[in-house]
């Protein structure tokens, strides 16, 4: 049963942003909320926790966004699949919460708008507490702007609101849906420096077109370039613009450690693929006081 709390939470949301037909909140049955975006242009589903792309599938295409079937839905929990945002840190950092502090918080919905081009805006903000300095001592307005129409955009901007200036990592940790990873190969990376996790971070150089036969994970350093994910099972291409970028991380955890992973399914792994947009690595950026830096990210189908 819905709780009073939640019910209201989604009766103000519904009451300040609802479009009919077009866009509703929702509670996805685990006590978070959920925009629920249907358009002639694109469906797609976006949690309140994390501010977290959950879904999106443009009109006449296949899902593009992969979801877990075992992902947990939990309020405070991370959940697998979507796109994650990663931030102020990327990956591990001694003994503080994996990839950041704000994938399992609550965001603010600031706006939501239809745009010229009859795509559904929403725009999501964090800010800094006593609970996010108690771990990362710095001020901050943190604002993702989600663009829903033919083409998904993300963009993650970083305001320094207070008096030092403060250096991050981050990652708009996206995963995608693919028809078989044994045919699927990425493009955009070669002769392209990489960090490799599977081999302890050693440095090596992508050549050609990156192919998946095992476990890989890697962060491609040193890289503004786009990329493109060759979907040959399901003959398309999935096309990532980026901009404030310098970095891409290529993951796919393979049989052996998705049994690792209590939140993938077995045999999952065939039919996902991460190519994130990322500052991270040896690729940070520094915020100076009173300045803004923007990750953005666009998502296309051909």
């Amino acid at each position: 049963m819905q709780s009073p709390t939640m019910k209201s939470i989604i009766d103000t949301l519904n009451r300040r942003f609802r479009m009919a037909g077009q866009l509703q909140f929702v509670d996805n049955g685990n006590g978070l909320p959920v925009a629920d975006i249907q358009t002639p242009q694109a469906s797609a589903r976006v949690a309140l926790q994390g501010a977290q792309v959950l879904a999106w599938q443009p009109a006449g295409h296949k899902p593009v966004i992969w979801l877990s079937q075992a992902a947990v839905f939990e309020p405070g929990q991370a959940v697998r699949g979507g796109v994650p945002v990663c931030w102020p840190w990327f990956g591990a950092q001694g003994g503080l919460p994996a990839h950041g502090l704000v994938r399992t918080r609550l965001w603010a919905l600031r706006e939501a708008a239809m745009d010229a081009a009859s795509q559904v805006v929403l725009r999501f903000g964090l800010g800094d507490d006593a609970s996010t300095r108690a771990l990362w001592d710095f001020p901050f307005d943190l604002e993702l702007v989600v663009t829903v129409g033919a083409t998904l955009a993300m963009a993650l901007t970083t305001r320094n609101t207070g008096e030092k200036p403060f250096t991050i990592t981050q990652a708009l940790h996206t995963y995608f849906c693919v028809g078989n990873i044994g045919q699927t190969s990425v493009q955009g990376l070669d002769d392209t420096d990489y960090l490799d996790k599977v081999q302890n971070f050693a440095l090596a150089k992508q050549s050609g077109a990156v192919e998946f036969t095992g476990e890989t994970d890697r962060i491609y350093i040193n890289t503004t370039a786009d990329c493109r994910i060759e979907d040959r099972a399901w003959q398309r291409t999935l096309q990532i613009a980026k901009t404030g970028s310098t970095s891409t991380v290529v993951w796919n955890p393979w049989r052996e450690r998705e049994k690792a992973l209590p939140d993938m399914a077995a045999g999952e792994y065939l039919g996902m693929l991460c190519v994130e947009t990322c500052n991270a690595g040896p690729d940070q950026i520094t915020v100076a006081p009173g300045h803004a830096h923007t990750l953005s990210a666009r998502l296309s189908v051909a």
